[in-house]
């Protein structure tokens, strides 16, 4: 009985631990995800080094895929010149999901401000959902890969999980 329940405190020790380690981690990807939006925020990429993984890739919202954290920042700083130098990102809200110990999963809603074009095309301010990949090297959280997308307000209210049947 004693081994039973010296077993039992264990593995209870042991997976405290383990959600305690899981919040802490949540806190140190929400600093990376504020850090990517502080480099749009100042319209300064140098920074990107101490919070993204060099073999790092980013799909923009109109498709373009930048392989490496080398072209990640330069296709950023180059659109901050020329395009997004008055614009702003706010966070919304993040959703943190470990794929494993050393992988989370971030969705990260944003409010991104009005902007124009190269060509010319205004376009307002919108909503926009990224998924970004964070792991966990040498006990720091690097972004590893993202995508973003604008949110179509429109086309939500035709999502058919807003009528899916709830158990």
């Amino acid at each position: 009985m004693k081994s039973l329940l010296l077993s039992f405190l264990l593995f209870a020790s042991l997976s405290f631990g383990f959600a305690q380690d899981r919040s802490q981690d949540k806190i140190a990807i929400e600093k990376q995800v504020d850090a990517v939006i502080n480099s749009w925020n100042n319209h300064n990429y140098d920074d990107m080094k101490e919070y993204a993984t060099e073999d790092a890739d980013w799909v923009n919202v109109v498709g373009m895929w930048w392989k490496n954290r080398k072209e990640v920042q330069y296709a950023h700083q180059v659109f901050h010149k020329v395009m997004f130098q008055n614009t702003s990102l706010s966070k919304t809200s993040v959703h943190t999901r470990f794929i494993t110990h050393d992988v989370a999963v971030v969705h990260l809603y944003w409010h991104m401000g009005a902007y124009t074009s190269p060509n010319g095309n205004y376009y307002k301010e919108a909503e926009n959902l990224a998924l970004m990949v964070f792991v966990n090297k040498a006990g720091k959280w690097l972004l590893s890969s993202a995508e973003n997308v604008i949110i179509n307000e429109a086309a939500q209210q035709s999502n058919p999980i807003n009528k899916m049947p709830k158990e």
